[in-house]
């Protein structure tokens, strides 16, 4: 028995070795790429990959290749029978980014739009078209872009924790016989919070869609954080998320663009959306009785208004192609990352002044663990105290870091709940601070002793060495 628990660990610490071997290798091999790929990090530790990651060298040339050797008319100068480049690529691309998240076109349709802000707006505008209007529900880890749906609805409630969340579908499926609902639902939240890093269930719209017990509950997931490190599977389209939004620069530092991922079996919330644009729609009378009749062959054609991003989408299939022959895909990505993260906290962690006191306050969620990839990101909130307890501003740490070539995000981080939660801060405590003067993202963000901000490191597999 001794012998074998003697085994046991012993297979447990040759295991443990090996996998330190590899992302030390990993790593070197990720210095030499960043030295080559990433001219201008030279110098710079680029801790900010949560707004938006740096574009590869081989990235831009590629881009430039395709544009000295492509003419990019506008799509709408041509058929579906007879289409330009512009309309080939856009099709091209659309299947790219489908098959980057296992999504099928049977399923799944994706909509190009600005980015995840714009692609929430986008969804919204369905449900506020509807004739009696909808009810939000979203979770407070919520990016603002999110919160801000709720001035749409006519009703609105943002729960407090994952519990909440759970006590509401299970009420859902409790009173499934009893709920009359005469508006949709749609129930918001982030697959990753972009202020800690945690990760959120992926369960819930499964659990909501599976359940059978409210129909007209919709689900909005924001997965722009998660997917800027992690893979996201969607090869089980009854378990997908009815609409998911997410930026593209995140992932790839370039282009500019975002898109909503649509499950089409919800595609029909969209024909409640009142506004239409050019190139979306069959016919159009304006005097005499308006009327309208929209395309309805495929759902991004009845939504993408105006012409299309043409010159992003095209540098989005050189994008993904790119990273792909740099990188291999995000598995490896998200196994690095995570490696990386978990050094870091660990370091910082101990970090300790000369008399005992913790150097750095991480605003790390309970239930996640850095190193576990199912419950947290590669981001790290914190704050730096001073030896006799007292706050040093964010931003003050924004400027020590800038002196040394360390670009960090600071301030209130887009994150209104998350942040109050964090900092121990309640809705008439802000209101009051705002009555008083204070403005997000002001200098001095240390009012009464207490933090107002924070500072946040997001680190990327392939450059954060």
């Amino acid at each position: 028995m001794l012998n074998g628990t003697f085994r046991n660990i012993t297979t447990d610490w040759s295991e443990r070795q090996s996998s330190i071997q590899k992302r030390l290798l990993y790593n070197d091999r990720i210095s030499a790429l960043r030295e080559n790929e990433y001219p201008m990090l030279r110098g710079t530790m680029y801790l900010d990959h949560a707004g938006t990651t740096l574009p590869s060298r081989s990235l831009i040339r590629v881009f430039a290749r395709q544009l000295e050797t492509t003419i990019l008319a506008n799509p709408h100068s041509s058929s579906s029978s007879s289409p330009n480049a512009s309309q080939y690529n856009a099709t091209k691309t659309r299947r790219q980014v489908l098959e980057l998240f296992r999504a099928d076109e049977e399923h799944f349709d994706i909509i190009f739009v600005a980015n995840s802000t714009a692609g929430i707006k986008l969804v919204s505008e369905a449900f506020t078209g509807h004739e009696n209007g909808f009810d939000y529900y979203y979770h407070q880890d919520s990016h603002t872009s999110l919160v801000g749906v709720r001035e749409l609805a006519n009703h609105s409630h943002c729960f407090e924790s994952d519990a909440e969340v759970e006590r509401w579908i299970e009420e859902v499926q409790l009173h499934k016989d009893k709920i009359d609902a005469p508006r949709p639902k749609l129930f918001a939240y982030p697959a990753q919070s972009n202020m800690n890093g945690r990760r959120l269930p992926l369960s819930w719209p499964s659990t909501l869609h599976g359940s059978g017990a409210h129909p007209n509950t919709y689900t909005l997931l924001d997965v722009a954080a998660l997917v800027s490190t992690s893979p996201l599977d969607l090869s089980d389209h009854t378990a997908a998320p009815d609409f998911m939004v997410l930026s593209f620069y995140k992932m790839f530092g370039f282009p500019d663009l975002g898109g909503v991922i649509v499950r089409k079996s919800a595609a029909h919330v969209f024909e409640d959306r009142k506004y239409f644009g050019g190139g979306t729609t069959e016919m159009v009378t304006c005097t005499g009785k308006p009327w309208v009749e929209r395309k309805k062959s495929n759902l991004h054609e009845r939504l993408e208004d105006g012409t299309g991003a043409i010159h992003s989408i095209l540098a989005l299939q050189c994008a993904i192609l790119a990273h792909y022959k740099l990188f291999g895909g995000f598995d490896q990505i998200s196994r690095h990352t995570g490696w990386l993260a978990k050094r870091l906290y660990d370091k910082m962690v101990d970090l300790k002044h000369a008399n005992g006191r913790s150097a750095c306050r991480i605003y790390k969620d309970p239930v996640s663990a850095y190193g576990d990839a199912r419950s947290q990101g590669a981001t790290i909130a914190f704050n730096i105290c001073r030896s006799d307890g007292t706050w040093i501003g964010s931003s003050e740490v924004r400027d020590l870091a800038e002196k040394r070539n360390i670009h960090i995000r600071t301030g209130s981080l887009c994150n209104p709940a998350g942040m109050a939660f964090a900092l121990g801060l309640n809705p008439g405590e802000l209101q009051k601070l705002y009555e008083t003067g204070f403005r997000c993202g002001q200098e001095d963000d240390v009012i009464n002793s207490v933090p107002l901000g924070m500072a946040k490191s997001y680190l990327e597999g392939h450059i954060s060495g």
